[in-house]
């Protein structure tokens, strides 16, 4: 039997409510297989951590804390970045390189979407040509749900995307509630949703009410209208409702000089990082070409809540996020290297999901689209189609937190890091 090899973990992107479900999958089960997997690392904020050496030592952390990641949101625990390993940089990836060599890790697991995926594809590659024996698997994660092709052959949804569909199901039924009192002075609420481009987010709001008894409208950056067009539907709701909930992408597309554009360094538009949003852009139009009713349109902004909010995580992604790891680790050693581990959806009326894999080659190259039979005839809402697939995703229980002192108990991870064995290095892109 072959010696054990270390292990070395690592998140790219923006986070979600079940990332560290992911995260944990991943030690639990390398931890169970001694004879397989030495010591489990994590890349202190990603690749950058890997650049950078600093490891931070999973396997000298308690169990109570690998066993609190389930519980706990977002990448506070081990960190997250944006750094885009970029082809020309090879100088970066012969620095990966040395550090796994180093560090005697022959097993690199990257949790993220598709750019990650990219990363973990060149790294698997890389180390395929240098004959270093590194298996380089990915894991996927996003809130967006846009990793994988549009035929959801690859993988039928991403971890992390069922709870912030649920996030936006009960902030909508709560939004209407607040909206049907007080409509008379604010009929128009407009709330905007993450999606800069690809509408599922946008989407989940239908789940607050697939009976359609509420004036609610989904405007997603497919949606293919104006804002004139906008306004119309929007008053059209008034005179029939007297009153109007507007759902609205985040990317839904208004002219990108009124927004005071940022970029992330994979070149994607920060909009909440903008001096402008869609939703200010919207209400401020309403207002200014009137509304047929009394009163005026008001606007909310969740933000980063919408990634980061631990109450309103979905059992079922809690779940599956953890088992996607785990089979991650499964790929890792069964298949070898080049490989995501993946969701498929079963066939028949009840959901019901297995865990596969998929080449990252497929999943690096591949961008799912919305579907566009699921986008209503009105270009404002989703059809029924579109609610029999996410209802699902989004579970039926409240997850299960520890509360301590009245507040939540989140992991803390000792910051126990592995010594340095190569010289200090500064990414290529932070050079001067």
């Amino acid at each position: 039997m072959s010696r054990p090899r270390n292990v070395v973990v690592a998140q790219s992107g923006g986070p979600t409510p079940v990332i560290n479900n992911s995260l944990r999958g991943i030690v639990e089960t390398c931890r169970s297989m001694p004879e397989h997997f030495g010591s489990v690392y994590a890349g202190w904020h990603g690749i950058e951590g890997v650049l950078r050496e600093q490891l931070l030592d999973l396997s000298a952390q308690p169990e109570e804390e690998i066993s609190l990641l389930g519980v706990t949101p977002a990448a506070g625990a081990i960190g997250t970045c944006r750094y885009k390993m970029k082809p020309a940089q090879q100088e970066d990836f012969e620095r990966v390189i040395e550090v796994f060599k180093a560090h005697d890790v022959g097993y690199f697991f990257y949790i993220g979407g598709n750019d990650s995926m990219d990363t973990a594809h060149k790294v698997a590659n890389l180390a395929r040509e240098r004959g270093l024996g590194l298996v380089s698997t990915g894991v996927p994660k996003t809130i967006d749900n846009d990793v994988g092709d549009s035929e959801f052959k690859l993988i039928d949804h991403t971890p992390g995307y069922g709870s912030v569909a649920r996030y936006w199901a009960l902030t909508v039924q709560n939004a209407n509630e607040e909206n049907a009192g007080s409509c008379p002075a604010d009929p128009v609420l407009v709330m905007q949703a993450m999606g800069r481009k690809i509408g599922f987010i946008p989407a989940a709001a239908r789940l607050a009410d697939p009976q359609r008894e509420m004036p609610l409208l989904v405007a997603m950056r497919e949606s293919g209208v104006t804002l004139q067009e906008l306004a119309s539907a929007v008053n059209d709701m008034l005179r029939e409702r007297n009153r109007c909930l507007l759902v609205i992408s985040e990317g839904f597309p208004v002219p990108q000089e009124e927004l005071g554009v940022l970029r992330d360094s994979f070149g994607h538009v920060m909009f909440s990082s903008s001096k402008m949003n869609v939703e200010r852009i919207v209400v401020n139009y309403l207002n200014d070409v009137g509304l047929a009713a009394r009163g005026a349109a008001r606007g909310n902004v969740p933000g980063t809540d919408q990634r980061h909010n631990m109450i309103y995580a979905s059992t079922v992604d809690l779940e599956e996020a953890y088992r996607v790891g785990q089979k991650a680790v499964v790929v890792a050693l069964e298949d070898g290297s080049g490989y995501m581990a993946t969701i498929l959806r079963q066939p028949g009326s009840l959901y019901n999901v297995r865990y596969d894999k998929a080449p990252l080659e497929l999943v690096a190259n591949s961008e799912r689209s919305f579907p566009e039979p699921w986008i209503a005839p009105s270009r404002l809402d989703v059809t029924d189609d579109f609610v029999r697939y996410a209802r699902p995703l989004i579970g039926d229980d409240w997850p299960s937190i520890p509360l301590v002192g009245g507040r939540q108990r989140f992991a803390r991870l000792r910051p126990i890091f592995a010594k340095g064995k190569v010289a200090p290095y500064v990414p290529q892109a932070f050079r001067g």
